[in-house]
């Protein structure tokens, strides 16, 4: 890896006035901006509570990163509930469905798969969040958690939290519209989604923590993405957070 590469990223994708590109929409080609698969198993998920819950002073102040989780098991509920914070569909506005993060355009190029090791009334396996129906793919059946830890540089958290959340970018929705600029909407539309999903898990008495030291190609190559048109950029581990004797 060149040692400068980030250094020549920030450089070359900063605005400047005066200097700003420019280029034409081709609206008919804009990318849609979510993932379907069609012919996978559906799993369907319990409707999300969005009246009463937490106070959101009090969350933000005790959230802190939970790399540490008892056995106990997530519920499709608790499931569904963290699905929909970090990424749920809230609002329609000219036909595009507006989610609980802010996607810069509404482009929204980020999508949630996830690896269930251990949630009530559903296999072990690999799934993709359906955003669209508030539903899940079946990807994979089986257990994954030991792929998941190598695929985290080894970390032991992603594979002893209930579930890891695990989001690519699917880097052509951006770039349809911001260019080269669009890798950094992206990354900061990724750090919206996980910071929802943190929230959501200290309100439900959840631990989770954000990883983002990953062996790109190995979670690329679990989840059968190319790398290159879409790539897993960052990981969240959540459970129940192991009690201190």
């Amino acid at each position: 890896m060149n040692e400068n590469v980030g250094d020549k990223f920030l450089e070359s994708t900063k605005y400047h006035r005066e200097e700003l590109p420019r280029h034409s929409l081709d609206w008919s080609r804009k990318p849609g901006v979510h993932k379907d698969y069609p012919s996978a198993p559906k799993v369907s998920l319990p409707p999300p509570k969005t009246s009463s819950g937490p106070e959101l002073w009090q969350t933000l102040e005790s959230r802190r990163s939970v790399r540490a989780y008892s056995d106990e098991p997530l519920s499709r509920q608790e499931l569904s509930q963290l699905l929909w914070a970090s990424q749920g569909i809230t609002a329609e506005v000219s036909g595009t469905g507006l989610r609980t993060a802010p996607s810069a355009g509404a482009l929204y190029p980020i999508e949630t798969y996830i690896c269930v090791n251990r949630v009530k009334g559903l296999d072990s396996g690999l799934y993709h969040y359906d955003i669209e129906n508030h539903r899940l793919d079946v990807l994979k059946e089986g257990d994954f958690s030991q792929d998941i830890k190598r695929g985290a540089l080894d970390q032991q958290m992603a594979q002893k939290a209930a579930v890891v959340f695990i989001w690519s970018a699917v880097f052509q929705r951006s770039k349809w519209k911001y260019l080269q600029r669009a890798y950094r909407y992206i990354l900061l539309d990724a750090g919206h989604i996980a910071q929802n999903l943190a929230l959501a898990a200290e309100g439900m008495n959840l631990g989770s923590c954000q990883i983002g030291a990953i062996y790109d190609d190995e979670l690329n190559q679990l989840l059968d993405l190319d790398g290159i048109s879409e790539s897993v950029i960052y990981l969240s581990s959540v459970g129940y957070p192991r009690r201190k004797r």
